[in-house]
C-alpha cells in the first residue's frame, strides 16, 4: 500500500486517465478526491470506488475557476484532513476538425494553461500545509512535435504545461513539493476526441510507433503513481514519456 494515510486529489477523474488513476490510487490505500465538471459520471466512479473498499469523495470542479479551486481544496481538507498529492489531469482534445478555430483556442488555454496553473497554485499550498508531497501534470507529445490535424493551440498549451511544471519544480522544491509531468503519446480516445477517434487515422499513426499500437490509460496511471510515490523522492522537474518510442526518431 504505497499511499496508505495519503490523500490524493485528481482532476478530470470522471473518466479516461483520471478515472483509472483515481481507482489505482484507491487500490494502493489512498484516500481519493475525484474532481470533475461532469458530476453524474464523477459521483458514479466515486461510489464504485467506495463500494469496492476504497475511500473516495467527489467535488465538482471547473478547473479554470479559482473560486472552484478554493472550494475544492477546502472541501478535500475538511473531509480527509490534508492533501498530499495533486494530479492535474483534466483536459480536452487537440484533434478537432477546425484546427484554426479561435474559440477552441480560448477553451484550450482556459482548461490546460489556466487549469494547470491553478492546480499548482492551490495544490502546492495544500501540500505544504500537509508537510510535503507531489504534483503530477499531464502534457502530450504534441508539446515536442507537430501532428496532422492537430489544433495549433493544443501544441502550445501542452508545451506550456511542461514550462509550468519545470518552473514550479524549482520554485517549490525547498518547500517539500515535487512537481513532475507525464507526456503521453496516442492513448485511447478522450471523451472530446473527434479526429483522433477515427480508426483509419489511428491505424496510420500506429505505424509510426516503434513499439506498435497504442498505450493504455493504465500506462499513464502507473507513471503518475510512480511520480507521486516515495520511490520518486529525488525526482522533480521530470518529464516521463509514454509514447512507445514515437519521439525516438524525431529528436
Amino acid at each position: 500500500m504505497r499511499f496508505k494515510d495519503k490523500t490524493v486529489f485528481v482532476t478530470g477523474a470522471a473518466g479516461g486517465i483520471g478515472e483509472v488513476t483515481a481507482r489505482m490510487f484507491a487500490a494502493e490505500g489512498a484516500r481519493v478526491v475525484l474532481a470533475d465538471l461532469l458530476e453524474d459520471e464523477g459521483v458514479a466512479v466515486t461510489q464504485a470506488i467506495n463500494e469496492t473498499g476504497g475511500d473516495a469523495s467527489f467535488v465538482k470542479l471547473e478547473v479554470s475557476s479559482e473560486t472552484d479551486w478554493r472550494h475544492a481544496i477546502a472541501s478535500a481538507e475538511k473531509v480527509f484532513g490534508a492533501v498530499h498529492v495533486v494530479v492535474s489531469n483534466a483536459g480536452i482534445s487537440g484533434m478537432v476538425p477546425d484546427h484554426e478555430n479561435v474559440d477552441y483556442m480560448d477553451r484550450l488555454t482556459s482548461v490546460h494553461i489556466r487549469g494547470t496553473f491553478l492546480a499548482i497554485r492551490h495544490g502546492a499550498k495544500a501540500i505544504v500545509r500537509a508537510g510535503g508531497g507531489s504534483i503530477v501534470t499531464v502534457s502530450s507529445v504534441a508539446a515536442y512535435c507537430g501532428l496532422p490535424g492537430l489544433h495549433m493551440g493544443y501544441a502550445a498549451v501542452k508545451a506550456g504545461v511542461l514550462g509550468m511544471t519545470r518552473c514550479a519544480a524549482g520554485e517549490y522544491a525547498r518547500s517539500g513539493v515535487r512537481v513532475n509531468a507525464i507526456v503521453p503519446g496516442l492513448l485511447p480516445p478522450m471523451r472530446t476526441s473527434v479526429v483522433s477517434a477515427d480508426p483509419a487515422m489511428r491505424k496510420k499513426f500506429f505505424e509510426t510507433v516503434p513499439l506498435g499500437g497504442t498505450g493504455g490509460r493504465e500506462d499513464a496511471a502507473n507513471a503518475i503513481l510512480f511520480l507521486a510515490s516515495d520511490a520518486a523522492a529525488y525526482v522533480t522537474g521530470a518529464e516521463v514519456l509514454l509514447d512507445g518510442g514515437f519521439l525516438a526518431y524525431r529528436c
